[in-house]
């Protein structure tokens, strides 16, 4: 345990004082996983004042409008534009390395003025699913790897996005996967990341290149649900800030550029016996618990559904295409990177479930929320899974919606999931994500100026 962590749990008033703090971000993570929220002075901030904002951070698109005329909106939201309150969460206190004075960081829970939870912040979604597995007396385990693209300044959206330049000056023009010295290209900038993260006890595992040009992964060291999307949340401010500091961008937008392949947060996941600590997915024997496979057989009965929330924007498809370097269906495999649902090759007590569904773009508190749901369904109902794909899954059938409007239908009629995960938050979500697809579809493309204009 690093020792931010472990300052975490002592009096946030007297981490701030040690710490020298004269500002201190209160951050609330939206649907999309945006920071929204207030930066306070050192002296106005305390543990027991009441801050607040509107509800309706959590109503909003990723353009920041909000839906019109939607039922479950509007019941959910009223008329009345309420106000939620805010409480800091001291487990999340972290430094901002980058600020130029002592400034920290802490993530806000929402409540309302009774105390109670607000149903749909992403963060009580969380809470909600693995609250699930606690009156069961276990603990899910996941462990994230983020996937991203490093890119050339581009403050123009009609141009094309490209690779940056690195230390050769030169830009990548092929595939570099696994390259040690393609990573090297962007030491100063890596330099800042693993630094940025030790002083926030982000605790990062292993750096890759990828298959894309400019295409980095970073693994997190397996955890709590909660640390670990706390962590992803942190993780995807501290990167876009380092590379803006380093001439270039970084994005978990799931598909940047055309002839590159999409960018994923894989979730690694298993479920552990609270009190013996024991992976339930693995018999006293060694081998795999009809648990297991009931979870298996869960994501495979509910993926499509939740792919809303594992695939957000209509920019996510764009990565689940056939020979694509991502899966189409939901099959599952032993060691296999083709099908949607893998099983690495591990000890019993490393006896682990790997979600390669989902997108880097997808809001880590709901991805995982949801990806736990289905195993917890799946686990309830008893399911059993299909037969173990030994083979290529890339040539299989799509299982999976195609479109962000396939997959909001989806999710409308699941009602197993709108009652793990709430009907005000779901009501709320599919009302975004309605509004987002409507606003998009408003946009003429440049491919239909370029191929329909004259042609059709």
């Amino acid at each position: 345990m690093t020792e931010q962590v472990a300052m975490n749990h002592v009096d946030m008033d007297k981490w701030l004082t040690e710490n020298n703090i004269t500002e201190i971000e209160c951050l609330v993570p939206d649907l999309t996983g945006v920071a929204r929220g207030k930066i306070l002075p050192r002296e106005k901030f305390s543990t027991d004042r009441a801050m607040r904002l509107p509800e309706a951070v959590f109503g909003m698109t990723v353009t920041g409008e909000s839906p019109d005329g939607n039922e479950g909106y509007d019941r959910v939201f009223g008329v009345t534009d309420k106000d939620m309150v805010l409480i800091p969460d001291p487990t999340t206190l972290r430094l901002v390395p980058w600020a130029v004075d002592p400034t920290a960081q802490v993530i806000m829970d929402c409540v309302d003025h009774s105390g109670k939870s607000i149903d749909f912040a992403p963060r009580n979604v969380l809470r909600r699913v693995t609250n699930l597995y606690k009156d069961l007396g276990w603990t899910p385990i996941v462990a994230p790897e983020l996937e991203f693209y490093l890119l050339e300044r581009n403050p123009d959206p009609d141009i094309a996005l490209s690779p940056p330049v690195g230390r050769s000056g030169r830009k990548e023009t092929s595939r570099q996967l696994y390259s040690i010295d393609a990573v090297n290209e962007f030491d100063p900038l890596f330099e800042d990341i693993y630094d940025y993260s030790a002083l926030m006890g982000l605790e990062l595992d292993t750096l890759i290149h990828e298959f894309g040009a400019g295409q980095m992964e970073i693994n997190f060291l397996h955890d709590e649900p909660m640390i670990l999307a706390d962590k992803s949340f942190f993780f995807k401010r501290l990167l876009r800030e380092a590379a803006m500091r380093h001439g270039m961008y970084a994005t978990f937008m799931a598909k940047p550029m055309q002839h590159e392949p999409g960018s994923a947060m894989h979730i690694h996941q298993s479920v552990i016996d609270t009190q013996t600590k024991q992976n339930i997915f693995s018999n006293a024997d060694g081998t795999a618990s009809p648990i297991f496979f009931h979870y298996i057989a869960g994501l495979q009965k509910y993926l499509p559904a939740a792919m809303v929330l594992l695939a957000p924007y209509v920019n996510s498809y764009r990565r689940i295409v056939r020979n694509g370097a991502a899966p189409i269906n939901i099959e599952w495999g032993y060691d296999n990177r083709t099908v949607g649902i893998r099983v690495p090759i591990s000890e019993p007590a490393g006896r682990r479930i790997e979600n390669r569904v989902v997108g880097a773009d997808a809001n880590p508190y709901l991805a995982m929320a949801v990806t736990l749901a289905c195993g917890y369904l799946g686990i309830k109902e008893k399911l059993k899974p299909t037969e173990v794909t030994t083979g290529s899954a890339y040539a299989s059938d799509y299982q999976l919606p195609r479109g962000l409007s396939e997959a909001i239908r989806e999710l409308e009629h699941s009602q197993a999931l709108h009652e793990v995960l709430g009907k005000d938050f779901v009501d709320v979500y599919l009302a975004v994500k309605d509004a987002e697809h409507d606003e998009f579809m408003r946009v003429i493309s440049p491919w239909e100026r370029e191929h329909l204009l004259m042609h059709v």
